[in-house]
């Protein structure tokens, strides 16, 4: 008679299906709440708000004891699956969890990719641990925390001076604290200098990057302590690109110490900056759940040691 019954199981939670079952199969409250730790009162709470939403009885008086109905031993048969597929559901997202295998994906940008991701997957060549997948996204500082949707992990830099990351959306892992330097034809009348100033370079011609990238911050800092408009003839995000156009002599640039090395050939030289703040942070960004898992902890752990052999700092 009840399967022609319509009820609504929209706000049935597990811990009651899993109190139904365990009446069916124990056959009395008293047991049910000895077998689950919790007091007879609870569980007959818990029973009472499961019977709310549905339209048919679920339990009966037999004597002193509270037994099933047929509705409601079809609903604890039922809700026996449902408890079975979300043990397999932990299961396997525990084993996800804990594989030092799967799949990571990792995203940088295009400097950082060039020096980092092939060194990376030599630390990773090891039977047993995660061979990771890299992209390239080269986006403007604010711009990196969003990456986080879409992968594991980002590697991205922001300059000392600009906003921190929002820590209450990702966790950061600090990688490397690395100078900008005045890139110079080789023979350029500054290149036999060690160190530059801003006053130095001011009325220099320029290829510099996009702004919202750190080599126009620097660029911006040096126009504001000379006091002079900068004369920027290129906008470049690419090194390799910035490279070549200052070894043809024309221009000068600004270029990261570590991650623009193999950019830099001989007729280029780079000169360190002083006077002005001219440090970007590379960092790791994460979504605080993917660093929960054991094969994104490795290829974090490998990347850092990937840096620090590059930068040669700890």
């Amino acid at each position: 008679m009840f399967l022609n019954q319509r009820f609504s199981i929209d706000y049935m939670d597990v811990h009651q299906l899993q109190i139904l079952r365990e009446l069916g199969d124990l056959g009395s409250v008293k047991a049910v709440a000895s077998a689950m730790f919790v007091t007879p009162s609870a569980v007959s709470q818990q029973l009472a708000l499961l019977q709310r939403n549905i339209a048919v009885p679920l339990t009966r008086k037999e004597g002193r004891n509270l037994v099933l109905t047929e509705a409601g031993e079809v609903l604890a048969a039922a809700g026996a699956s449902v408890i079975s597929s979300l043990a397999a559901a932990r299961a396997a997202i525990g084993d996800f969890q804990e594989s030092s295998s799967a799949p990571v994906t990792v995203a940088g940008f295009h400097s950082v990719g060039q020096v980092l991701f092939a060194p990376l997957l030599g630390k990773l060549a090891a039977p047993g641990f995660p061979c990771p997948q890299f992209f390239d996204e080269d986006v403007a500082q604010q711009d990196f925390p969003a990456l986080t949707a879409r992968y594991d992990l980002v590697l991205a830099h922001r300059m000392d001076h600009t906003p921190a990351w929002p820590s209450d959306k990702v966790l950061v892992t600090a990688l490397a604290h690395e100078p900008l330097d005045i890139a110079l034809p080789a023979n350029h009348r500054l290149a036999s200098r060690t160190t530059l100033r801003p006053a130095d370079v001011a009325n220099e011609r320029w290829v510099v990057s996009r702004e919202g990238f750190s080599p126009a911050d620097v660029l911006g800092s040096i126009s504001a302590v000379s006091g002079t408009a900068p004369k920027i003839i290129h906008r470049i995000n690419d090194y390799a690109t910035v490279t070549a156009l200052v070894a043809a002599g024309d221009v000068i640039g600004i270029v990261p110490r570590y991650t623009a090395g193999a950019a830099v050939g001989p007729d280029v030289v780079l000169r360190e900056l002083e006077g002005i703040a001219n440090r970007r942070r590379i960092d790791l960004l994460a979504r605080p759940e993917s660093m929960h898992r054991r094969s994104v902890q490795l290829v974090a752990a490998a990347m850092a040691e990937a840096m620090s052999e590059l930068t040669g700092e700890p």
